[in-house]
């Protein structure tokens, strides 16, 4: 069983690799704990300096260490995605779609989001989905409430409703249009009625999205309307 991805490491002129355990003497406080991460798999292992770990995605050490950490000899993933984006490709596209995080644009970084060194990186997953909440409210406060009424689809994780990565739809939202809503409120009955709140929506979703047209607005949570009108 191969518990390890061998990955080509970014390269750094006239730099070699030195080892993780060359790195962990000042970065004891992120090689100490890189065992738990799902980027510990990323890894490749030389006879001469034994495992490579960090340099997987760092690049090779030698003139970071022979510098004393000198800026500009180690590649810094926050500054740039591109090392990222030689294993998570199919990201860079999504960046690229007209609605997105400023990741391309350096306004912010993957790590903002993910934790590269330790545990699973990728937050709020599976019992956890109160962690991918909190990752998006640290910067987009106003959908955090706390609310008098609120949607119960922010139990389900903002990634229920919205594409992180980007999207061709505004908000990053995966869907355009009422279907999104449609996913979690929509029972359809004999008469082809579509019954949201037991109230047929038939001629209300004709007119464009529920969240528009002054009805369902405050989609997060609302503090005046049990139906989340502002």
């Amino acid at each position: 069983m191969v518990d390890r991805t061998v990955v080509a490491p970014p390269q750094i002129a006239g730099a070699t690799f030195v080892g993780t355990k060359e790195c962990s003497q000042c970065h004891e406080d992120v090689a100490g704990h890189f065992d738990t991460a799902t980027h510990a798999k990323l890894a490749f292992a030389d006879a001469k300096v034994g495992s490579t770990g960090c340099e997987a995605c760092h690049g090779p050490g030698s003139l970071h260490v022979k510098s004393g950490g000198g800026r500009g000899t180690i590649i810094n993933p926050e500054k740039s995605p591109e090392t990222c984006f030689q294993c998570h490709n199919d990201k860079q596209g999504e960046f690229s779609l007209p609605n997105s995080h400023a990741v391309m644009h350096g306004k912010m970084s993957c790590s903002d989001c993910h934790e590269p060194h330790k545990g699973n990186a990728l937050k709020g997953h599976g019992a956890t989905l109160e962690a991918e909440t909190e990752t998006c409210t640290k910067c987009h406060t106003s959908q955090k409430g706390p609310f008098i009424f609120k949607h119960n689809a922010m139990k389900e994780g903002c990634t229920s409703c919205h594409n992180p990565h980007g999207s061709v739809n505004q908000k990053m939202l995966v869907s355009p249009d009422a279907n999104l809503c449609l996913r979690c409120h929509a029972t359809v009955s004999t008469t082809h009625a579509i019954n949201a709140g037991d109230r047929d929506h038939r001629a209300n979703i004709q007119n464009g999205t529920c969240w528009g047209q002054g009805c369902h607005e405050a989609v997060h949570g609302s503090n005046s309307s049990e139906a989340l009108r502002y």
